[in-house]
């Protein structure tokens, strides 16, 4: 059978999706109460019950009173096992957690953490964000976190779809299950250029960008790891001496800045390409401890380095040209 048109079963999906917007509001933590926990015959539930009238007409039609007895005690237990099918979602906590940036191309990380405050471990919860799924069990008392995988296919902001939770346990007969919303998202950066070429000259200390007197020409001394360092100048033979992890200190000739810059870059590349070679840039500067800048035509990020530089940089090149663009 063909399916309906859009035209037809769009109104009926737009007031199905209030419907749950309002019966799941978006919040920061989603408790799993009984008006929110829904329960039917799952697929095997219905191949089930398919069965079971097959063999109860087979008892009739032959009188068989063990097939009387077998069909009445499967029953039971199928009837039986609605309660715990929906008692393993009852009561559960949903609470977003943590998320994890990525390239594109690559697999977006989204934290969930359910909170199980009863004295029954709930066994066989399966979270799903459209076809990522993962299944976890979660102890009596305690908390358990789970980590979903999207597909990050373009840059910018992406964001966590509906959560589905669902159980089958413990006969697969029922499916019961749940929603949450919840307001996840995580920026995907640029794929960086492979085989990116070298990084422009960095410009003279002088200019925008700071300087510091630290160069690297004389070594000067010891001094203790700051985050941002480049792990070339940390001093390993001192921190085999269980003398802390140091850095080694030069001076000589004033920093320089090096300005990555959309200007400079060739005119035949496109928006994607620049934005790769950039990318690519971004990250050679960083792990080589580089005191590095970014010029955007809608966006200057002034030279520094570290972490926060690097993460500044990455973020300005995902949401260039988006609406979302800082």
């Amino acid at each position: 059978m063909p399916a309906l048109p859009k035209v037809l079963t769009a109104p009926f999906t737009s007031r199905w999706q209030a419907w749950l917007q309002r019966r799941h509001p978006t919040g920061r933590a989603q408790r799993l109460t009984q008006n929110r926990v829904y329960i039917f015959l799952s697929r095997s539930g219905l191949a089930f019950i398919v069965m079971m009238l097959t063999m109860l007409g087979g008892a009739i039609n032959y009188d068989l009173s063990l097939a009387y007895l077998l069909v009445f005690l499967l029953l039971a237990m199928a009837l039986v096992s609605i309660f715990h099918t929906f008692r393993n979602l009852l009561g559960l906590q949903i609470v977003p957690g943590r998320v994890e940036p990525c390239f594109v191309g690559e697999s977006a990380r989204f934290e969930i953490v359910l909170e199980n405050s009863g004295s029954l471990l709930r066994q066989n919860i399966v979270l799903r964000y459209d076809d990522a799924e993962t299944a976890v069990d979660v102890p009596a008392a305690d908390s358990t976190r789970a980590w979903i995988s999207l597909p990050a296919p373009k840059r910018g902001w992406l964001r966590a779809p509906r959560l589905v939770i669902e159980t089958h346990w413990p006969m697969g007969v029922f499916r019961s299950w749940s929603y949450a919303y919840f307001e996840q998202r995580t920026l995907v950066y640029p794929r960086p250029e492979k085989d990116a070429p070298s990084l422009p000259q960095a410009a003279e200390g002088a200019g925008e960008g700071v300087s510091t007197p630290r160069g690297h020409d004389d070594f000067a001394g010891l001094r203790p790891f700051q985050r941002g360092d480049s792990p070339r100048h940390v001093a390993w033979k001192a921190a085999a001496r269980d003398d802390g992890l140091m850095v080694k200190e030069f001076h000589g000739e004033a920093a320089r800045d090096l300005w990555l810059d959309w200007d400079t870059l060739p005119s035949g590349l496109d928006t994607e390409e620049r934005l790769a070679r950039l990318t690519a840039w971004v990250l050679v500067a960083y792990a080589n401890g580089l005191n590095f800048g970014l010029n955007l035509p809608n966006r200057h990020l002034p030279p520094a380095r570290g972490e926060p530089q690097r993460d500044a940089c990455l973020a300005a090149l995902a949401l260039y040209g988006t609406k979302e663009q800082e």
